[in-house]
């Protein structure tokens, strides 16, 4: 129960799927908790779920793709809680599901708004607090997508892809800071993004979709946030101090072909 304790962690994305499963297991672990999202009610109603079980948390609107909105929040967070010593970069969007000749700009630009500026904003503004705090843990959650191709989404491809190596270079950047930076690349995973993309896809039935779509990793069924949170804890903590730059991949085997 103390994997991560004393630890502040900063969580985009918190209100629902994988990002409300991290702050679960983190807070459980010992963590305090700052909670960073765009859908207040569930994000307020979560900050309170976690104090009634003993946990420290407090809720900030946040959208990822506004830096002063980042910027503002980070500092807010610094000076709640006194220190942050690990982001958890899980914001994200899942974007149109078009071939890339009938994406708008509009539409691509979306995507790398919330899935890359979100992660760079939140980076920039996090490292001055990392490097006072005299070390720190970066987890940049991105995709199977960001590890091989597939014929959909396209701007999500390229925007995971992105996520991936903007990991790699910020560990090799604060490495003599003692910050590291690692990636997670989940495969499919019960959450609501996936739910909206496959009623994306024309699915009616979404038990039916869902056992579909197991059918693909050699496992044979999806995943659920708790298999991507207690990665997330294992980034956190001190158990994984001489990982960084690296690529933790929870797929049920599905780039393993």
């Amino acid at each position: 129960m103390d994997r991560v304790q004393g630890k502040v962690c900063v969580i985009t994305g918190a209100a629902l799927g994988i990002g409300r499963a991290c702050a679960l297991r983190l807070g459980q672990e010992g963590a305090r908790l700052a909670l960073f999202d765009v859908l207040d009610a569930e994000g307020e109603a979560l900050a309170v779920e976690l104090r009634a079980e003993g946990i420290t948390a407090h809720y900030w609107h946040v959208d990822v793709s506004r830096e002063a909105e980042v910027a503002q929040a980070m500092t807010a967070a610094a000076a709640h809680f006194g220190r942050l010593d690990v982001l958890v970069n899980n914001a994200g969007i899942a974007g149109v599901n078009k071939p890339t000749h009938e994406v708008t700009e509009a539409e691509w630009d979306r995507v790398q708004a919330v899935n890359v500026k979100g992660v760079f904003f939140c980076t920039k503004h996090i490292i001055p607090e990392l490097k006072r705090a005299g070390a720190g843990s970066i987890i940049n959650l991105s995709s199977i997508y960001g590890l091989v191709g597939g014929p959909d989404v396209p701007p999500y491809h390229a925007a995971k892809g992105a996520v991936r190596l903007m990991t790699k270079t910020d560990a090799l950047t604060y490495a003599t800071d003692r910050i590291r930076a690692n990636s997670v690349h989940p495969g499919y995973i019960w959450t609501p993004m996936v739910e909206n993309h496959l009623r994306a896809q024309g699915a009616t039935d979404l038990e039916a979709a869902k056992r579909e779509v197991g059918k693909i990793h050699p496992l044979g069924h999806v995943g659920e946030p708790d298999d991507i949170a207690w990665a997330v804890v294992f980034l956190a903590s001190d158990e994984s101090k001489f990982m960084t730059g690296s690529e933790l991949v929870v797929d049920g085997g599905y780039t393993a072909r």
